[in-house]
């Protein structure tokens, strides 16, 4: 597997130079300056790639070409949306990269409830709390019709939550759900999260679902005319925000999505952290079901609780089996190097990491994007792939 790393650009406290002393050698980045909807232009991802092969890195994967709101709900200026990402897939297929990672979420991309929650061992993980977020979502926000979003024991809890918050805790509280987290599409305040909110709740699973399938549509087979590979990530969490539709939660959702535009240019980010978030996925399976779909892998475990609660793990203490994972993606790469196959190795990053050692109270690190955090996930997955390449040897 190709070893990688997400970058958020110069502005990373993480550097390059960090990076390759990690041992990592794929590069995962995005043009973060460039507002979403808008075409990429052609220098600037040259310029980025150039900053990462000075380095004697590769950009392996971008993460994302973000979609603005309006495809998702094919309204406004949507037609001239698509024809823009359009071109920006022809851009970074011409500068050399070819893998494209995006989602489908709607309103709120990946959403956590406390960036700073405390293990046991005083490093610090990312937690999503059911009754936090319930709590925002029916007494701070106060969607209409929320309650009937959360069992009455979740609710109850929520409003003991509540009334035992501070203001400054309240405020956190919403900052962490609707500000945005690192590599987000945007931000939002009450009053705007409550508009977006309700014109996605409209279209419900269904008109969601047909929304991605028309984009992919129009997107394929640009993608494959240039040989891009499309990957799209799953909702994070796999289960619905503030009464929100999700479509990529499920190894179901996975294979409609698949179906929906047939071609190897339309594939999945394997993301274990999210697809994992819901027991009901069985991740061993669904790599060896769409494996040879797969492009790129997020390697990230977590602990689940029984109302949907989960806090992010050790990488290789959680409730996801991830030897198993990826003793199943290794299969997938022997298979296509015995079929002659011309895809790459299977891109993998260490996804997220603990705050840890002295980055605990540094400012400016992005929230679950320490150095510490993710070296010592990547170490130890690392060592997971060689122990399993080496009884493959033998």
């Amino acid at each position: 597997m190709k070893e990688t790393w997400r970058w958020f650009g110069p502005k990373d406290p993480v550097t390059l130079q960090h990076i390759a002393q990690a041992g990592a050698t794929g590069i995962v980045t995005s043009l973060h300056h460039i507002r979403t909807g808008d075409v990429w232009p052609q220098a600037d991802i040259q310029e980025r790639k150039k900053i990462i092969e000075d380095h004697g890195l590769e950009w392996a994967v971008i993460e994302s070409i973000p979609l603005h709101n309006d495809i998702k709900t094919r309204t406004g200026n949507y037609l001239q949306l698509i024809e823009n990402y359009k071109q920006s897939i022809r851009n970074v297929a011409a500068a050399g990269v070819f893998d494209v990672c995006y989602n489908f979420m709607p309103v709120v991309d990946w959403t956590r409830t406390n960036l700073s929650y405390s293990l046991p061992n005083k490093s610090q993980a990312l937690r999503f709390e059911m009754s936090d977020f319930a709590a925002y979502d029916v007494y701070m926000l106060q969607r209409p019709g929320s309650e009937q979003s959360y069992k009455p024991d979740v609710l109850a809890k929520a409003k003991a939550r509540l009334d035992a918050m501070s203001e400054e805790e309240k405020a956190l509280l919403e900052k962490n759900i609707i500000a945005g987290l690192p590599g987000g599409e945007g931000s939002y305040d009450r009053d705007g999260i409550r508009a977006a909110i309700d014109q996605f709740i409209q279209m419900g699973d269904e008109g969601m679902r047909a929304n991605l399938f028309a984009f992919l549509r129009e997107i394929i087979p640009v993608a494959e005319e240039v040989g891009v590979r499309m990957a799209i990530h799953p909702d994070d969490p796999p289960f619905s925000l503030f009464g929100l539709p999700r479509v990529v939660s499920t190894a179901d959702d996975a294979r409609a999505l698949l179906n929906a535009a047939p071609s190897p240019a339309n594939g999945l980010t394997l993301c274990a952290g999210s697809y994992g978030a819901r027991c009901d996925n069985d991740l061993v399976a669904m790599a060896r079901e769409f494996g040879d779909r797969i492009y790129f892998v997020h390697l990230r475990n977590i602990k689940r609780e029984d109302d949907g609660s989960f806090y992010e793990s050790d990488h290789l203490d959680g409730d996801n089996d991830m030897v198993g994972l990826i003793d199943a993606l290794l299969d997938e790469e022997a298979r296509r190097d015995k079929s002659g196959s011309k895809l790459p190795k299977i891109a993998m990053r260490p996804d997220h990491g603990h705050l840890m050692g002295d980055e605990i109270g540094k400012s400016g690190i992005n929230p679950g994007y320490s150095f510490a955090g993710r070296m010592k996930g990547l170490a130890e997955l690392r060592g997971v792939i060689h122990a399993l390449s080496v009884i493959r040897a033998r």
